[in-house]
C-alpha cells in the first residue's frame, strides 16, 4: 500500500514555517541574555530590593547593558541573519543606529514572537478539543449534554488562532528583516554611496578591460596577418615582375591577386586603426588625430592642444569619438568642410567636431550620434549636439582626463 505524499507546496510552507520558528526563537533568546538577565540580577544579588538604589539599578542596567555591548549584539544579530533568514548585513554602520535596534525594535519583535507562541499553543489546544475532550471521565461528558456543539466553535477558534499565529510568525519575519537591514546597517545614503562607487569602478575595469582587449586584437592583426598578407603581395609582385614567360591567362591570375592583396592589405589597416591605433600609444592624441584628419574624404582643420597626456582609455575614447563625427559629418551632413578642436582644461579634455553641412541632425535618431554619446558615457562623459536646419552641426563631448 503506497502512503500519500504531502504536497509540495505544504512541505514548502512548513520547512518555511520551520526555519522562520528556528530564527525566531534564536532572536527571541538573544534579547532574553541582553534584557532578561541584567534585568534580574539586582533582584538575584541584594536582598532588600525596595531600596532606590537597587530599584534605580535595575531599571538602569537593561539599558546600560545593550548599550555597551552594542558592537557584540550586532556582531550576533548579523550572523543570525545570514545563518538562519539568508540576509547579509554588512557593515559599518552608526552605533547609535544599532543601539535603537537593540533597545526597540529587537525588543519589540521579540514580544510578538512570545505573543505569536502563546497564540499558536492556544491554538493548538483549541484546535484537538475533539481529541483530548475524551479524555475526561464518560460522567462529565454524560452531564454537558451539548458539549460537541461547543467543541466545534472552540476547533474553528483554535484553526482561526493557529492561521493568526502562521500569519503574525511571518510577519515578524519581515519585519525583523526590514528593522535590521535599516538600523544595523550602513545609513541607506552611505550604502547608496558605496554601491554607486562598486558600479564605477566595476564600469572602469570593463572598459579598460575592452580597451585592453583591442589592443591586443590590434598587435595580432598587424603581427600577424597583415604581416602575411605583405609577404604575399611582395611575392605575387616579384612574380608578376620576374615570371614574364608565363601565358597570359597566368599573367592575369597573379595580377588579379596582386590588387587583391594590397586591396587586403589596405582593409585590414584600416580596421586596425580602427580597433586601436598604435600611434596613438606611442605619440598621444595629436599624431592619432592627424592621421583621422589626412584620411578623411573632405578639408578637416584641426587644433590640439593637449599638454598632458589624458588616461589611455580616455585617449581611446576620444580618438573613436573624433574618428566616428568626422564619418557622419562626410557621411550625412553634406559638408564641405570641418573644423575639430581638442584641448585639455584641468581635468577635463573637452572635443568640439563641426561641420558646415546642411545640419538637422538628431541624437534620437540614428544609431551614430547614440554610439557618440555611449562611447562618451562609459567614462562619465557628456555629449551634446547643436544642428539647427541649415547648419552649422557642432558636437561637443567633454571627458574626464583621470578615471
Amino acid at each position: 500500500m503506497r502512503l500519500p505524499t504531502v504536497p509540495r507546496a505544504a512541505r514548502e510552507r512548513l520547512h518555511r514555517l520551520r526555519r522562520d520558528v528556528v530564527f525566531g526563537a534564536s532572536g527571541a533568546a538573544v534579547q532574553f541574555v541582553a534584557w532578561a538577565v541584567p534585568m534580574s540580577l539586582p533582584w538575584l544579588i541584594y536582598e532588600d530590593t525596595s531600596a532606590l538604589g537597587e530599584v534605580m539599578l535595575a531599571l538602569t542596567l537593561p539599558l546600560v547593558v545593550p548599550a555597551v555591548a552594542t558592537p557584540l549584539l550586532t556582531r550576533v544579530q548579523r550572523r543570525r541573519f545570514a545563518a538562519l533568514d539568508g540576509v547579509e548585513i554588512h557593515g559599518p554602520g552608526r552605533a547609535w543606529r544599532q543601539l535603537w535596534y537593540h533597545l526597540l525594535a529587537g525588543p519589540a519583535v521579540a514580544w510578538g514572537w512570545v505573543l505569536a507562541v502563546m497564540m499558536a499553543l492556544v491554538g493548538s489546544v483549541a484546535a484537538t478539543v475533539y481529541i483530548w475532550v475524551w479524555g475526561v471521565p464518560l460522567s462529565w461528558r454524560v452531564e454537558h449534554v451539548g458539549y460537541s456543539t461547543r467543541a466545534a466553535y472552540v476547533t474553528a477558534g483554535g484553526v482561526i488562532l493557529l492561521a493568526l499565529a502562521y500569519a503574525l510568525v511571518g510577519a515578524l519575519v519581515r519585519l525583523d528583516a526590514r528593522a535590521a537591514s535599516a538600523l544595523l546597517g550602513p545609513v541607506p545614503a552611505r550604502e547608496l554611496e558605496r554601491r554607486v562607487e562598486d558600479l564605477t569602478e566595476s564600469r572602469a575595469g570593463a572598459v579598460d578591460a575592452a580597451d585592453a582587449e583591442r589592443r591586443r586584437i590590434e598587435r595580432d592583426l598587424h603581427d600577424g596577418a597583415q604581416q602575411r598578407l605583405v609577404s604575399m603581395a611582395v611575392n605575387l609582385g616579384l612574380a608578376k615582375a620576374t615570371l614574364t614567360d608565363l601565358p597570359d591567362e597566368a599573367r592575369q591570375v597573379i595580377e588579379e591577386a596582386h590588387r587583391e592583396a594590397k586591396e587586403a592589405i589596405e582593409e585590414l589597416s584600416s580596421l586596425v586603426r580602427g580597433l586601436h591605433p598604435a600611434v596613438l600609444d606611442e605619440l598621444g592624441l595629436d599624431a592619432a588625430l592627424s592621421g583621422i584628419a589626412a584620411r578623411a574624404p573632405l578639408p578637416v582643420r584641426l587644433h590640439v592642444h593637449v599638454p598632458e597626456r589624458a588616461a589611455p582609455t580616455v585617449e581611446a575614447v576620444a580618438y573613436f569619438v573624433v574618428s566616428e563625427a568626422l564619418a557622419n559629418v562626410a557621411k550625412h551632413a553634406r559638408a564641405d568642410r570641418a573644423d575639430v578642436t581638442v584641448v585639455r582644461t584641468g581635468d577635463t579634455l573637452r572635443i568640439v567636431v563641426a561641420g558646415d553641412g546642411e545640419g538637422g541632425a538628431d541624437d534620437a535618431r540614428g544609431t551614430g550620434l547614440t554610439g557618440l554619446a555611449k562611447r562618451a558615457g562609459s567614462v562619465d562623459g557628456t555629449f551634446g549636439i547643436s544642428s539647427p536646419r541649415g547648419g552649422p552641426t557642432v558636437i561637443t563631448v567633454e571627458l574626464p582626463c583621470v578615471l
